[in-house]
């Protein structure tokens, strides 16, 4: 009983909630591929509110290379075998929340610039402590753990979104993240799903 009360309660909030976007509101989920100085994935839930407004709250996870590993470090057979997924590398993480403006490119609504400032929980993870072992080529040669911290950042991440029908788009965004520690600077390309513009 209670799992058809549920049921029927997120239903007709789903209902309602559509009526209400469908006017001038939209919801959608965005995903990008990052590309920069670190590389890695951007996935966003955005609210936009009377057609100008922005609301949205997102996870950006990126990966580089880490720059303390040692020159002679090796991955072993078994590196090869996962294709070098399991190398060291440093982690940039944020949680983040922003706000923002659309600005319509054209009077259809398909082409569209999405300026957003944001601030982001950043949890920075960072090998260290490596230990040298000899282990005849089988496993890596080094030993390690990894340093954790956290801080604040700055998100700059305007976008350039193409709503081609009224569920589904692509963008193309250039991001910034700031903090006291690091700075991941580059480019998404990816694409959204949902809700994005009016009928034409």
């Amino acid at each position: 009983m209670k799992r058809i009360i549920t049921i029927l309660i997120c239903s007709i909030s789903i209902n309602l909630s559509y009526a209400q976007f469908d006017e001038n509101n939209f919801f959608y989920l965005s995903s990008e591929l990052n590309l920069g100085n670190y590389i890695g994935i951007d996935v966003n839930l955005n609210y936009i509110i009377k057609e100008k407004y922005l609301f949205k709250i997102g996870y950006t996870g990126n990966i580089m290379r880490t720059k303390s590993q040692p020159e002679n470090y090796s991955s072993g057979l078994l590196g090869l075998f996962f294709f070098g997924l399991a190398k060291p590398y440093d982690i940039f993480e944020n949680y983040q929340i922003a706000f923002g403006k659309i600005y319509n490119l054209n009077k259809s609504g398909t082409a569209r610039i999405n300026l957003s400032l944001g601030l982001g929980y950043t949890t920075i993870s960072e090998p260290e402590n490596w230990e040298f072992i000899n282990n005849n080529f089988v496993a890596e040669n080094y030993t390690w753990n990894y340093k954790k911290f956290n801080t604040i950042s700055i998100i700059i991440n305007p976008k350039i979104e193409f709503p081609y029908t009224r569920y589904y788009g692509t963008t193309i965004s250039p991001m910034l993240q700031i903090n006291k520690d690091r700075v991941y600077f580059g480019i998404g390309i990816g694409q959204m799903i949902g809700l994005l513009r009016k009928r034409n």
